[in-house]
C-alpha cells in the first residue's frame, strides 16, 4: 500500500452551542493548527452577539480565518466558502501549520470536499432581484418556477427552503443550464489534503437543549435586540437576505415588526435553534469517516488533543 503523502487537515464538525469553539482553542494552544470558520452566520460584519461570534480576546489568542469578510447585504455561496477556505488552507500548510476548519455548516462542508468548479459564484444583481421577487411572491411561488425548470432539484429542495431555492434559480439564469446539469457535469476531483474528521456530540441531546435556551437568553442580555435594531435601521437590508434569516435573528427581526410579543420570540428562537442542532446531528450521524467525541466527556480536550496529535505525526 502507497504512503499517504497529502498534507494534513482537520475538521471539527458539532451542532451549535455544543462548545466546538472552547475545544478548538485548546487544540490550538497545543499543536500547529489555524482556525478556518465553517459557519454560513459567522462571515458576516456586525452581525456578532446572535452569531456566539469569538470575542476579540478568543481571537487575539486563536485567530480564526473566514469571520467578518461580509456585508449582511451582500450573498455569500457555498462556492465562494470552498473557494476562500481552499486558498486559506494552502497558505497555512505552506506556513508549517495544520488547517483547522471548525463549525456546523453542512453544506459548506460539503462542497468543500465535493468540488464545484462548474458552479459559478454568486451574481449580486441576480441574487438581488430574486430576493425581491422571493419577498413579494413567496418562496412557494419560486420553487413551483424551480420545478419546471429544474423537477430534480426541485425534488431535493423543501418549498420552504428560500436559501436554495434561489441559488438553484440563479444557476439557471446565470449559466442557462439547470443545477442538476452543472453537477452531473462535475469531475469528481480528490481532495489535496488527509483528513481527520472530529464531530462533537451530545451524550444527551436534552442537556444541548439546555444549553441553547440558556446561550440565546444570554444573547438577549447583551443586547442582541439592539444589534438587530442596528441592522434594521440601515434601511438597505430586510428579512429575506441569508444573514438576517439565521436563527435567532429571524425571530428578532419579527419582534421588532411588532409580529411577534417578547415572549414569542424567545420561544420561538430557542425552538429554531434546537430544530438547527436537530438538522446538524442528524447529518453527522451520516458522515463518513467521523470520530466522535462526546461533548459531556471530562476527558474530552486531552483526549481530542492526544487523536488529533497521533493524527499529525503519522507518517505520510
Amino acid at each position: 500500500m502507497s504512503l499517504d503523502t497529502r498534507p494534513p487537515a482537520i475538521f471539527l464538525l458539532g451542532p451549535t452551542a455544543s462548545g466546538k469553539t472552547d475545544l478548538a482553542v485548546e487544540l490550538v494552544e497545543h499543536l500547529p493548527c489555524e482556525i478556518i470558520s465553517v459557519d454560513s452566520a459567522l462571515v458576516y460584519r456586525g452581525m456578532d452577539i446572535g452569531t456566539a461570534k469569538p470575542d476579540a480576546a478568543t481571537l487575539a489568542q486563536a485567530p480564526h480565518r473566514l469571520i467578518d469578510i461580509r456585508d449582511p447585504a451582500e450573498t455569500y455561496s457555498a462556492g465562494d466558502f470552498r473557494r476562500d477556505a481552499l486558498a486559506a488552507m494552502q497558505e497555512i500548510t505552506a506556513a508549517g501549520r495544520i488547517p483547522l476548519l471548525v463549525g456546523g455548516t453542512s453544506l459548506y462542508f460539503q462542497r468543500l470536499l465535493a468540488g464545484d468548479s462548474n458552479l459559478p459564484a454568486a451574481d449580486t444583481e441576480v441574487r438581488k432581484r430574486l430576493e425581491g421577487e422571493l419577498q413579494q411572491q413567496g418562496c412557494p411561488a419560486l420553487h413551483q418556477r424551480l420545478a419546471q425548470i429544474d423537477p430534480e432539484s426541485a425534488r431535493r429542495i423543501a418549498p420552504t427552503d428560500p436559501q436554495r431555492t434561489l441559488r438553484a434559480l440563479e444557476l439557471w439564469e446565470v449559466t442557462g443550464k439547470t443545477r442538476t446539469q452543472l453537477w452531473q457535469e462535475q469531475q469528481a476531483e480528490p481532495f489535496p489534503w488527509r483528513l481527520m474528521q472530529l464531530g462533537l456530540m451530545p451524550a444527551e441531546r436534552s442537556v444541548l437543549h439546555q444549553r441553547i435556551e440558556l446561550r440565546f437568553k444570554k444573547m438577549l442580555s447583551e443586547g442582541l435586540i439592539e444589534e438587530v435594531a442596528s441592522l434594521k435601521a440601515r434601511k438597505d437590508l430586510h428579512s429575506g437576505l441569508p444573514a438576517l434569516r439565521s436563527v435567532g435573528y429571524r425571530q428578532v427581526w419579527q419582534h421588532l415588526d411588532g409580529e411577534l410579543s417578547w415572549q414569542e420570540m424567545f420561544e420561538k428562537g430557542v425552538i429554531a435553534t434546537r430544530q438547527l442542532a436537530k438538522r446538524q446531528l442528524t447529518w453527522m450521524r451520516s458522515w463518513q469517516d467521523l470520530h466522535p467525541l462526546v461533548a459531556e466527556d471530562p476527558n474530552l480536550r486531552s483526549s481530542a488533543l492526544e487523536q488529533v496529535r497521533e493524527f499529525s505525526l503519522a507518517a505520510g
